[in-house]
């Protein structure tokens, strides 16, 4: 049985088409409508061609006709392609004679074609001429088109509050779009008095009238609680009728509740379903989401190739987080080439565009001279930029700067300033250098207490270098009771998160039974993974193990191979190590004059076992010109830096006048120290 709607429908129907054969306009224009909508007439997918020819030709008996409504209909057909083929110009043209019949809505449309420049020149004055006309007359898009002319200074002087009044009344008419705006004003502040509650109302109001940029809004409030109480379901709920009505935005924010399980079940399949919508409608934030998934395998296999063309598409678009991910794949090599230049470029762009992680990477640039000349003071400004912006890595980076005067005068206060901004940020990298404020005293009072809960807090939320300091807290007994199995748990943490120092403490103790049973097998894994991870302390450890046979089979080649390794990166036990090889012999061709030189870089570095070394070469005249003075001098050295070997021979020197004058009392004082050792 057909209901009551369908019965009106025919009869509007049959009225109009009366009405139009007999001349009227309005009639025409109305029937037009029927037709082109299917209302009050069979929607037939078979005569659904000729519905519409007969709805386009009853508009132009109606525009024809001088019926300004009519004439805004057959505009719109024009401008639109429907019915007949897209014409600007002519849609233009028919606007034209419905606005100047004083049709509010021709003039609002006829306003869209002088902003936009279809079917005309633009002309921003000419468009706020007409929305002014369509505005005045009542017509409710064109006072929310008025109202955004006010906003952003189109064709007239910027004034929100001017522009607030017309979004009122566009919103109290029934405008969606209007409400939508209203409810901006209202959060922003915008030509009014800022008023949550208020805001969230007209969201509302647009988000139920289908609005779908009311209804992303009405999403984050309920999400945020602005305005209303926190709902993460109805936040959900919103962003679903949103991103079904195409809204690209929508459709982002979706994929995040799917991606975080923000309202619904966590499913990063949809996630990523709905992000790739958003991408391809344009959104460039779904573009650099779309991104992340390809790059990190989520919920699509990973491809580091399609990871890059959609942050690519992103940062071209002018996003500046998108242009800061661009500049992570040419630094990496993900999903292209690595290339430095091109790294600094996207930064670059990204930074001057106001994004706190690429003026965070910028500095990194600068520091590095990755892609351009290296410049400390530059790094300084950029990073100093970033923090000022509130990226907690930048706070980081800043406070770095400050405490070991990079690019700036030195400042302990500021960098634990920054630092402890970085930790209110929640960064647990921030939190771990607080923890070394406290432990050394740097710009705040020395406190072991504090810099470990500092450390705890970093270590418990992950962060490696936390971890391994941790440890440390609980070897050595620092601002908490010393506990051998804990530091042993904590530097296991460490290290199978990847920090070598961690991974060197570890190995530790399975070589020495430390908070575990002692194990030289794993001692010497361990010690292998952070050597090959380029620790140099940890290559120094690893060739002892090839040396001495610990963990696995002696091997004197390796051990030199190790100890090569460690010395060349500067550590001075490797240094000594190596020397000593190249002395006796071990694992390579004896060469007294290399042990010299080695001898030489560790005693200079400060290594008292070093200077030792390098004062017997001098004695002895091994790999250098005999010189008994220079074998004083390093002998004193090793001496009052605490090793008892040189202690000994400083004593022998006294006692037979040496490189310096015979002195018993002093030759005693210098035995009987080394014996107290």
């Amino acid at each position: 049985m057909e209901n009551e709607i369908g019965i009106n429908e025919k009869k509007a129907f049959w009225r109009y088409m009366k009405s139009a054969k007999g001349g009227n306009s309005n009639g025409q224009n109305n029937l037009g409508y029927c037709y082109c909508n299917g209302i009050g007439t069979t929607k037939d997918e078979k005569k659904a061609f000729s519905d519409e020819k007969k709805a386009f030709q009853w508009y132009m008996k109606s525009a024809e006709g001088g019926n300004h409504f009519g004439q805004n209909s057959l505009g719109y057909c024009h401008q639109h392609g429907i019915i007949t083929e897209k014409d600007e110009k002519k849609a233009f043209q028919w606007y034209m004679k419905s606005a100047e019949g004083g049709n509010h809505l021709g003039q609002d449309n006829l306003g869209n074609c002088y902003r936009d420049g279809i079917g005309t020149t633009k002309d921003e004055e000419k468009a706020f001429k007409w929305y002014m006309k369509s505005a005045e007359g009542g017509n409710h898009l064109g006072q929310n088109n008025l109202g955004n002319c006010y906003r952003n200074g189109i064709g007239t002087t910027k004034d929100e509050k001017t522009a607030f009044q017309w979004y009122m009344k566009s919103a109290e008419g029934g405008n969606h779009e209007g409400q939508y705006f209203f409810g901006n004003c209202y959060y922003y502040g915008k030509g009014t008095t800022k008023d949550e509650e208020k805001a969230f109302k007209w969201y509302l109001k647009s988000a139920e009238g289908e609005n779908s940029n009311g209804q992303i809004d009405l999403g984050n409030c309920y999400f945020n609680g602005i305005g209303t109480e926190k709902d993460e379901v109805k936040a959900f709920q919103w962003y679903l009728k949103s991103a079904e009505g195409g809204n690209h935005l929508g459709q982002d924010n979706l994929g995040n509740c799917y991606y975080y399980g923000k309202g619904t079940t966590k499913n990063e399949e949809k996630a990523f379903e709905w992000y790739l919508k958003s991408a391809e409608g344009e959104n460039s934030n779904g573009q650099i989401d779309l991104g992340y998934c390809y790059e990190n395998g989520i919920g699509t296999e990973k491809d580091e190739e399609k990871a890059f063309q959609w942050y690519m598409q992103s940062a071209e678009g002018g996003n500046h987080l998108g242009q800061n991910n661009l500049g992570n794949c040419y630094r990496d090599g993900i999903g292209t080439i690595k290339d430095e230049k091109k790294t600094f470029k996207w930064y670059m762009k990204s930074a001057e565009g106001g994004n706190s992680n690429g003026q965070n990477n910028l500095g990194d640039c600068y520091y590095f001279g990755t892609g351009t000349t290296k410049d400390v003071e530059k790094a300084f400004q950029w990073y100093l930029k970033s923090a000022e912006g509130g990226n907690s890595n930048g706070q980081i980076d800043l406070g770095y700067c400050y405490e070991n005067g990079i690019g700036t005068e030195k400042d302990e206060e500021k960098a634990f300033q920054w630092y402890m901004k970085s930790v209110e940020g929640g960064n647990s990298k921030g939190q771990n250098n607080l923890g070394n404020c406290y432990r050394n005293g740097i710009g705040t009072e020395k406190d072991e207490e504090k810099a470990f809960q500092s450390y705890l807090k970093s270590a418990e939320v992950g962060n490696h270098l936390g971890q391994y300091n941790l440890g440390d807290c609980y070897y050595y007994g620092k601002g908490t009771t010393k506990d051998e199995e804990k530091a042993f748990k904590w530097y296991l943490k460490s290290a199978e998160g990847g920090n070598s120092n961690g991974q060197i403490d570890l190995g530790y103790c399975y070589e020495n039974g430390i908070g575990t049973e002692k194990d030289e097998e794993k001692a010497f894994q361990w010690y292998m993974k952070s050597a090959e991870g380029g620790n140099h302390l940890g290559q120094y450890n690893l060739g002892d193990c090839y040396y001495y046979g610990k963990g696995t089979t002696k091997d004197e080649e390796k051990a030199f191979k190790w100890y090569l390794k460690s010395a060349e990166g500067g550590n001075n036990n490797g240094q000594i190590d190596l020397g000593y090889c190249y002395e006796n012999g071990i694992g390579t061709e004896k060469d007294e004059e290399k042990a010299f030189q080695w001898y030489m870089k560790s005693a200079e570095g400060g290594n008292h076992s070093g200077q030792y070394n390098l004062g017997n070469c001098y004695c002895y005249g091994k790999g250098t010109t005999k010189d008994e003075e220079k074998a004083f001098k390093w002998y004193l050295k090793s001496a009052e830096g605490g090793n008892s070997n040189g202690q000994i021979y400083l004593g022998y020197c006294y006692e037979n006048g040496i490189g310096t004058e015979k002195d018993e009392e002093k030759a005693l004082r210098w035995y009987m120290k080394s014996s107290e050792g």
